[in-house]
C-alpha cells in the first residue's frame, strides 16, 4: 500500500531492536527515511543495516531520553543530516524488573527510574521535537502506551501508570499542537513477544515454587488464550503497521485518540 509517505523523514525513538525496530522498518517500506534514536550502543548499525536493505537514508544516534539535553541535539543533528522530521515516533520504554502483584511487593524506590524514563523521558521527546514540526507546521507525534495504561495492570504498577500517563500526556500534546496543523496519538499494544513481556514473565515465574515454574512459551500461551479474544499474540509488524498508517494522510483526521492494537484484550463497553 502506498501512504505516500516517500520523501518524508520519520524518528524512531527506542528504534535499535523490537517494536521500534519494525516501526522504523515499516516507514523505510513506504519510502521514508529514518533515524533510529537508542541507548543501545548499536543503534548505528542496525539504521545502517535498515538503509542498506530497504534503500532509503537512515542514521542511528545513541539518546539517552531521561536527559533533556542528549534529545535536543539528537534531533538537531536529524534535522541537519536528514533536511528535515515529519513523523516523531516514541516507543522507548523501561519496566521495574519486578513482579508487582500485589503493589507491595514493590518499594516506593522501584518506581523512581520507571517514571523518569516512561514518563519525563517523554516529555522530553516532545519538548526537543515539537518546534520542529510546528515550524513545518505538518507532521505527527505516536506515543507508544500500553493497554496497562488503561486496565490498572497489576503486573507491574510503576509501569502501568507511567502508561497511563502517557496517554494522558499525548491528548494535552494533540490539543497544543492541532493549531500547528501538527497531530499526536497514542498506540497501545497488547501481548507481543518482546524483552520487557519476558522480564516481566521472569520476574513472575521466580516467585513461584520451585515444582510450580513454566517455561516462557507455555505460561504466555495460556496467558493469551485467557484474555485477548481473538487468541492469539500481536506481532511488532502488527503495531508497525498502525503507526505508520497513523502517520500518513490517511488517518489526517485522527488526533487525540488512543488505538489498541491488541486481539480484543481491552474493550471499552
Amino acid at each position: 500500500m502506498d501512504l505516500k509517505l516517500s520523501g518524508t523523514v520519520a524518528v524512531v525513538v527506542g528504534g535499535a531492536n523490537g517494536i521500534g525496530l519494525a516501526i522504523a522498518r515499516g516507514f523505510a517500506q513506504e519510502r521514508a527515511d529514518v533515524a533510529l534514536l537508542d541507548i543501545d550502543t548499536g543503534v548505528s548499525e542496525a539504521a545502517k543495516r535498515l538503509g542498506d536493505d530497504l534503500h532509503v537514508r537512515s542514521m542511528g544516534l545513541v539518546c539517552e531520553i531521561a536527559r533533556f539535553e542528549s534529545v535536543t541535539e539528537a534531533a538537531l543533528t536529524v534535522r541537519s543530516q536528514l533536511g528535515r522530521v515529519d513523523h516523531v515516533v516514541h516507543t522507548a520504554a523501561v519496566g521495574s524488573g519486578k513482579f508487582g502483584y500485589p503493589f507491595l511487593n514493590l518499594s516506593p524506590a522501584d518506581w523512581a527510574h520507571v517514571l523518569d524514563v516512561n514518563v519525563r523521558g517523554s516529555v522530553h521527546v516532545a519538548h526537543a521535537f515539537a518546534p520542529l514540526l510546528i515550524e513545518a507546521r505538518r507532521g505527527s507525534f505516536l506515543f507508544l502506551a500500553s493497554v496497562a495504561g488503561q486496565i490498572g495492570s497489576q503486573t507491574d504498577p510503576p509501569y502501568s501508570a507511567s502508561k497511563a500517563a502517557l496517554i494522558n500526556f499525548s491528548q494535552c500534546v494533540a490539543k497544543d499542537l492541532a493549531p500547528h496543523g501538527v497531530r499526536a496519538n497514542s498506540l497501545c499494544p497488547g501481548m507481543v513477544k518482546t524483552a520487557l513481556n519476558r522480564s516481566m514473565w521472569a520476574a513472575w515465574n521466580l516467585r513461584q515454587p520451585p515444582d510450580q515454574r513454566r517455561p516462557f512459551e507455555d505460561w504466555a500461551g495460556d496467558k493469551v488464550r485467557q484474555v485477548v479474544p481473538l487468541g492469539r499474540w500481536q506481532d511488532p509488524e502488527d503495531i508497525a503497521n498502525m503507526a505508520v498508517f497513523l502517520a500518513s494522510d490517511c488517518a489526517k483526521n485522527v488526533t487525540g485518540q488512543t488505538i489498541n492494537v491488541d486481539g480484543g484484550y481491552v474493550m471499552h463497553w
